[in-house]
């Protein structure tokens, strides 16, 4: 029988590939007109957030701190790879979400697994005009030469279709990729910045975490991690498979609160607190809280054995991101 054996949760921010003298220009992004959302989901300025702020934020963004918390994340995602390496993993469940690299607003599903036999992940394409920050910070997503395929677990993931088909769980799924971008940057980190050294054959499971108005709401992200468990468990031949949430935690604009409250919840097995979840405190990019969410309900059978918050704040007005690690054993 096979079983999940290993639960991951990363961030996988631009700002994970950013030296610290870059958190200011991203934080240029922040204030030029970035679409922002208060800690309620509400949307607003970055005027308006740098005027609610708490003004102990300015002592997080010294360069000293940023060093220090940069540093501190490097050394998580390191951590993170040889998780997954001591593992001996025969394969990995990615959730992750997509951003308008592979679906757009002529197929948008709510929840999707890929079951082709590879996933095509290429080099960054970006204009000549692109500025080198911002390369530096997409580059961790993508191949360094020509585009590369990575093996995919399909015999697990077609299981994991009709298995939760059967469950009254209605996915949509996909052989190969429409689109030239690749696989998307919540996989491409996965492959570049976590499996450098050994690859383990994914299953790419794609949320909607992003663009209303199908977004699947938070208690049916935990019923879909438990569900994913039980189907796992369902495949006859002997397997040890991991599970990972790729994002978060709150960005653009950071909320410890809510992100803390996350991690608790993880580390108590609180399904109930998670699935309780506010809707509107996860969108934008602290809308891939959902892929915790997800992987959380899955590791309920798990214990909590290690994690890490670090607030990268890079603006007086709090924007940045909630980096979140964790590992389920």
């Amino acid at each position: 029988m096979a079983d999940i054996v290993l639960g991951i949760g990363t961030s996988h921010s631009p700002l994970l590939a950013s030296p610290p003298e870059d958190y200011p220009k991203h934080a240029e992004i922040d204030a030029k007109g970035r679409k922002l959302l208060d800690k309620a989901g509400r949307p607003c300025t970055y005027g308006e957030l740098l005027d609610k702020a708490d003004p102990a934020i300015t002592a997080q963004i010294t360069p000293e701190v940023l060093a220090a918390r940069a540093q501190r994340c490097t050394d998580n995602v390191a951590r993170i790879a040889r998780e997954i390496a001591a593992a001996r993993l025969d394969a990995l469940i990615v959730v992750g979400d997509d951003q308008n690299e592979q679906f757009l607003d002529d197929n948008m599903p709510a929840i999707l697994v890929y079951w082709g036999d590879t996933i095509e992940n290429n080099p960054l394409r970006m204009d000549d005009d692109a500025p080198a920050f911002w390369r530096r910070a997409r580059s961790q997503y993508h191949e360094e030469g020509g585009p590369r395929d990575y093996p995919v677990a399909s015999g697990l993931a077609r299981h994991l279709i009709e298995g939760l088909i059967a469950r009254d769980f209605d996915v949509s799924h996909s052989r190969r990729l429409a689109r030239a971008h690749g696989e998307g940057h919540a996989f491409g980190f996965v492959h570049r910045r976590l499996m450098a050294e050994h690859v383990v054959p994914i299953v790419p499971v794609a949320l909607n975490t992003y663009f209303p108005p199908n977004q699947p709401r938070p208690r049916r992200c935990h019923a879909l991690g438990r569900a994913i468990a039980e189907t796992v468990r369902e495949r006859g031949d002997e397997g040890r498979v991991g599970i990972l949430a790729s994002g978060g935690l709150s960005h653009f604009t950071v909320d410890e609160e809510l992100d803390r409250a996350v991690l608790d919840a993880c580390a108590r097995t609180d399904g109930e607190a998670l699935a309780s979840l506010a809707p509107e405190r996860l969108n934008s990019g602290s809308s891939e809280i959902r892929n915790w969410i997800t992987v959380a309900g899955a590791c309920a059978h798990l214990t909590t054995a290690w994690q890490d918050y670090v607030p990268c704040y890079r603006s007086a007005a709090g924007t940045g991101c909630g980096m979140g690690f964790s590992v389920w054993r």
